[in-house]
């Protein structure tokens, strides 16, 4: 079975990777403590009705601005440990950034780490505890919130200020802890994409970026902590004195950790984050590929129209249940009573970041279920395109035309638990997925076809590196992988008919 066409590995005792210099960028990276002063409501778990009853994990904003040499505007990537942000917190921090740094709105990206144990916002998920929030819980939020903008427009000004010479690579690894929470053996995204930043002069690493498609759920203890994704931060931090780790979800609005909810199993996310630090370390032992180009950024937003919405008395049914249904239905019959219009569409803004041709980032807000990952990652080239999710907005879950059609929870049950009154419509994914793909453009096309190797994708080199397994006196290195290499020519097929 063909792994990789272009993994060349060498069986000796012991060989470096190959030492190869990416394209010069001017990098800043800041860190901010978020961890709210007084309880608060968190957000994720719709049975905590309390305040929160201390800190397990302090919280944070992290960012890196990126500057490629011959650019005249960065782009700003800052994660943050809350469930989503709500799009008018996200429009009002670009304003404010925009208004003193002049960074365009397409520049910066916002990925919230989805932890089920971070602050609860204003505008966000408002009706998913199924009963009105007390005034005096509101107030506490309302606080909080604002101090929450001044904190995210602090974490990108900061990022923005002296930039160092840097040089960056990335690479596509694993991690397995998440598994399909719709079905057993249902669709997952393992791949653990990583950005590294490293100081042009010393060449220690300054930071590391990476997202991994698993809901950030494994704690429902009702104190303020990032989860495994706060951990594996942490985690990545402590390995590389100095430098900031930054970690996104992908998309895995349909995933949860094979731990299951653990309650307060603390070492069960640090566990989890440490797998994440783990495969990083691993990754940056060997081989990674060089980031080339200016970042060419696109966004658009597109409407996502929502099913027909039901008459009146259906509303008035639905009311009567004691539950996050009956308190969902009672929400959209007093906008009804005030003469609000009830929203029929979505507005969704699609961001995407293309350096050159040798890594395009996309972003997609809310909870974006697996199989659009795996989709754009099959029609596009794998190996160079990496895809978030609750970036710059959470609106409510995206199902996939298959998730949508098969229902439940993420196919639009949740709907109640995002104030968003129907389920969507269908056809979303192609509109989705298709405007990924222009604003892509030709340079990222699919170069593997997955149907000639009966539906197996291909692997990326440090994958196909972790794979291999050999007796224990070898060793094998990645010299050298794509974008440095295509069309090898010294192969040779082992006798498990593997080619190497």
């Amino acid at each position: 079975m063909i792994r990789s066409l272009a993994l060349l590995v060498v069986l000796t005792a012991s060989v470096a990777a190959a030492d190869v210099e990416a394209d010069l960028y001017h990098v800043g990276i800041a860190k901010v403590d978020i961890t709210p002063e007084h309880p608060i409501r968190l957000n994720g778990f719709g049975f905590r009705r309390i305040e929160s009853e201390g800190v397990n994990h302090r919280i944070h904003a992290r960012a890196i601005s990126i500057r490629h040499r011959d650019a005249a505007q960065p782009v700003v990537l800052v994660t943050v440990d809350v469930l989503g942000i709500p799009e008018v917190i996200r429009a009002e921090i670009a304003k404010r950034v925009k208004a003193k740094a002049n960074l365009p709105s397409e520049r910066l990206a916002i990925s919230a780490t989805h932890t089920h144990c971070g602050p609860m916002l204003s505008g966000a998920n408002t009706t998913i505890f199924g009963v009105p929030i007390p005034a005096e819980h509101q107030k506490h939020i309302d606080e909080y919130t604002a101090k929450f903008i001044e904190h995210l427009e602090s974490t990108v000004l900061s990022a923005l200020k002296n930039p160092q010479p840097s040089h960056l690579s990335w690479g596509l690894g694993s991690v397995g802890f998440a598994k399909n929470r719709r079905r057993q053996g249902g669709p997952s995204d393992h791949d653990l994409p990583i950005l590294v930043v490293r100081d042009a002069k010393t060449k220690s690493v300054s930071a590391v970026s990476t997202s991994y498609a698993c809901h950030c759920v494994t704690l429902s203890h009702n104190k303020l902590g990032g989860d495994w994704a706060g951990y594996a931060a942490e985690a990545i931090e402590a390995q590389y004195p100095g430098a900031v780790g930054l970690v996104s979800i992908g998309c895995g609005a349909d995933q949860n950790p094979d731990s299951g909810v653990v309650g307060d199993k603390i070492e069960t996310a640090q566990m989890q984050g440490r797998s994440i630090a783990a495969e990083v370390a691993r990754l940056l032992g060997g081989f990674l590929a060089p980031l080339q180009g200016q970042p060419t950024c696109t966004e658009k937003t597109l409407t996502l129209p929502l099913a027909d919405l039901p008459a009146r008395k259906e509303w008035k049914e639905k009311a009567k249940r004691d539950d996050a249904i009956g308190y969902h239905a009672k929400v959209q019959l007093a906008k009804l009573d005030g003469n609000a219009a009830l929203a029929t569409s979505i507005d969704y803004t699609i961001h995407t970041w293309a350096f050159g041709d040798s890594l395009a980032i996309v972003h997609l807000p809310g909870e974006v279920v697996a199989d659009y990952s795996l989709r754009l990652k099959d029609e596009l080239d794998r190996g160079r395109v990496w895809v978030t999710a609750y970036t710059n907005a959470n609106p409510c879950y995206i199902p996939s035309e298959r998730v949508l059609k098969e229902g439940g929870y993420e196919g639009g049950g949740a709907m109640v638990y995002y104030d968003v009154p129907m389920p969507f419509k269908p056809g979303l994914e192609d509109l989705i997925v298709n405007e990924v793909k222009r604003q892509l453009g030709t340079k990222y096309v699919a170069t593997f076809d997955a149907k000639r190797t009966r539906g197996e994708r291909r692997l990326s080199p440090q994958q196909s590196l972790a794979a291999i397994k050999t007796e224990a006196r070898f060793t094998v290195d990645l010299a050298v992988a794509e974008p440095l290499v295509a069309d090898p020519v010294a192969m040779a097929f082992g006798p498990d008919g593997k080619l190497w």
